[in-house]
């Protein structure tokens, strides 16, 4: 991760591990690196994959998306149509919506997944979206 150093502050700021928000976040970025930046090798390198994935987030504010479509962490449910929708029009591409289950069986928004081209230069239409479902009303947390 010394790759990396001149991104830390931002890294903290942009682009925090929420599920530990007390930690300093290596371990966090080094499981993103070692999972998906390791598949942009031949394009780009590790400071190369940080900061192009910074840089594509200033591109599309996902809470600041859901927000203008009235849709809060604030452990409300919304339609999983509803969360698409909002993404989609912000971004002008379909996102693929992952769903965890708390512990009263309630299906809550996890992660939302956008593609990149193969240069990281933009977001593409993803040509497949990974297996796994939503209920038709999910939860978004507060976080």
């Amino acid at each position: 991760m010394l790759q990396i150093s001149d991104l830390m502050s931002q890294m903290k700021s942009d682009w925090p591990t929420l599920s530990c928000p007390s930690s300093e976040g290596l371990t966090f970025w080094g499981h993103e690196w070692d999972k998906h930046g390791t598949c942009s090798e031949s394009v780009l390198d590790q400071h190369g994959y940080f900061s192009t994935a910074l840089n594509l987030k200033t591109q599309i504010n996902l809470l600041q998306a859901l927000d203008s479509a009235g849709i809060h962490p604030n452990g409300s449910e919304y339609s999983l149509s509803s969360i698409r929708d909002a993404v989609k029009e912000a971004s002008g591409y379909t996102p693929w919506i992952e769903c965890n289950t708390d512990s009263s069986g309630n299906s809550q928004l996890y992660q939302i997944y956008l593609c990149v081209d193969s240069s990281g230069s933009g977001f593409v239409e993803c040509p497949v979206f990974p297996t796994g479902s939503c209920g038709s009303s999910i939860e978004f947390p507060s976080f």
